[in-house]
């Protein structure tokens, strides 16, 4: 056995090595292309005159000279620049506050001592659902959460941040209310329904009946898997010098400890939340007003809480732990509060290097128009056909997957595929609202499938830090195909009941499905 494992870790490529592959055939790939003259044209609508243009797409070649000066000269700042880099050293500074002074392990130990695996492993999953209408920025709270949940839990830590990855990415298409994201969405849609008709509206609410089963069902699905599939590949393996604590309740001083953090942390989350309820005396703070949604007045682009987000949660964490450890008693001067800030930092060297190279893959990726080329041919497929019914709800979901794998963004993919997608499906008898849920819940699927997306590398990261035997990008995108498929099987039959019985998607929308 010992063999056959050095073997299988000399044959398995370091996730490094991996994007290295990647960067070389992007630009082996859009040399070829750019050298056969590739192109492809797509609708687009002019959103000052509101009528459709035609845009012609063709592929930068990063095998030329332009292409050569592109990759020297914007590295480094592509580099420096990549977002989930810098949220993720904020998030470990407050991290390794809750987690040395005692507070995560007292905390999850009060979570997993006497509820079932099951129901913990449910609860985080609808946690993760629901937090994604925030974005992104989920999984840089969720994935570390997840790890030191299955730690403390005596489960792998490798089962967490699986299950974590996967919940926050699957759930961008099962979230209740409507994100940011989603808000740009529907700005698209209505330019591309106005080709159409001039009378589409689609509310805040818009898509809430189907969301409500899909996040039940889905969160019991996602549950399932990890604790079905998943769980039972990982055994938990103690860390070197690490000893089990086994009690049955928590000390006086633990006890105190989360009386303050808890305290601490409903204060905190009080003033917050008052700051971001609009039209209350002295409240409302931190919205943008420029904005007509209150979702884009607290997600829009420059909103206070899009850009400050990462830091209030840091210092969320900060309060739970500082207070934990003033009421365990576990700090008695400043130096060793200090210490505490770097903990979850000490291999932190690996992460970087490992951000470097993915940042520069998704970098070039974009450069080349790789993606959009992709998108645009797999929109003319769509506009092509003569699918009506489900066979086309069919196609434009696997499409919208598809395509995610080589353009992640929502907001890219959709400007290029909604002037064409939403018209023709309308004729076809589907509303506005509808082509966009197809679109979005499509996308999820195949959206933690592509290493293409900026957070996958932090997932990774984790995985290679918990896994002393090493995780290429083949594993651990094995580890996440049955969460897409699963999901993808509930997201066709709920759409197909949904179309075929014809049940109302929304609140006060007035739209069939």
């Amino acid at each position: 056995m010992k063999t056959i494992k050095k073997i299988n870790n000399k044959v398995l490529l370091h996730p490094i090595m991996s994007f290295m592959i990647l960067i070389g055939l992007t630009i082996v790939i859009s040399g070829v292309l750019d050298f056969f003259d590739v192109s492809v044209s797509y609708a687009k609508v002019n959103t000052k005159t509101g009528s459709v243009e035609q845009t012609l797409i063709t592929v930068e070649s990063l095998f030329n000279l332009s292409g050569i000066k592109y990759i020297f000269s914007n590295t480094v700042s592509n580099f420096v620049n990549f977002a989930p880099l810098s949220m993720l050293l904020i998030l470990l500074i407050g991290l390794s506050i809750m987690d040395e002074s005692g507070f995560l392990n007292t905390f999850f130990f009060v979570l997993t001592k006497k509820i079932p695996k099951f129901l913990v492993t449910f609860i985080f999953t609808v946690l993760c659902i629901l937090f994604s209408i925030t974005g992104d920025i989920t999984f840089m709270v969720f994935i570390p959460l997840a790890a030191l949940l299955f730690k403390y839990g005596k489960r792998n830590p490798i089962i967490g941040i699986i299950h974590a990855f996967a919940a926050c990415g699957l759930g961008i298409g099962m979230h209740v209310f409507i994100s940011s994201i989603d808000s740009s969405l529907i700005n698209t849609t209505m330019q591309a329904a106005e080709l159409i008709t001039s009378n589409t509206t689609i509310s805040s609410l818009s898509m809430v009946w189907i969301m409500i089963p899909a996040l039940v069902i889905g969160a019991i699905v996602l549950t399932y898997i990890t604790e079905s599939i998943t769980a039972p590949r990982f055994k938990y393996e103690l860390e070197e010098n690490e000893v089990v604590e086994d009690k049955d309740s928590l000390t006086r001083r633990e006890l105190r400890g989360l009386i303050f953090a808890g305290a601490g942390a409903l204060i905190y989350i009080i003033i917050f939340i008052y700051n971001i309820i609009p039209k209350v005396p002295f409240g409302g703070n931190l919205l943008d007003y420029s904005q007509s949604r209150y979702i884009d007045k607290l997600f829009g682009v420059d909103s206070f809480f899009n850009s400050g987000y990462v830091f209030v949660i840091t210092i969320l964490f900060f309060i739970c732990g500082f207070l934990y450890a003033i009421g365990a008693k576990k700090i008695s001067n400043h130096r060793e509060l200090c210490n505490y800030f770097s903990h979850s930092l000490d291999d932190i060297g690996k992460v970087i290097v490992l951000v470097f190279f993915a940042s520069t893959f998704i970098s070039l990726l974009k450069y080349t128009n790789i993606g959009e080329l992709v998108t645009a041919s797999l929109v003319n497929v769509i506009s092509k056909v003569s699918f009506t019914g489900v066979p086309l709800l069919v196609l434009l979901f696997f499409v919208s997957m598809i395509s995610t794998i080589l353009l992640p963004s929502l907001t890219n993919r959709w400007s290029i595929m909604a002037p064409t997608v939403v018209p023709s499906m309308m004729t076809a008898g589907f509303t506005p609202v509808s082509v966009q849920l197809i679109f979005t819940v499509g996308s999820s699927i195949g959206y933690i499938l592509t290493p293409a997306m900026a957070y996958y590398v932090i997932y990774v990261s984790y995985l290679e830090k918990y896994n002393k035997d090493g995780t290429g990008l083949r594993k651990s995108l094995s580890y996440l195909v049955p969460y897409s498929v699963g999901i993808m099987i509930m997201w066709l039959l709920l759409l197909i009941l949904f179309y075929i019985v014809k049940i109302n998607i929304g609140v006060r929308t007035g739209m069939i499905l």
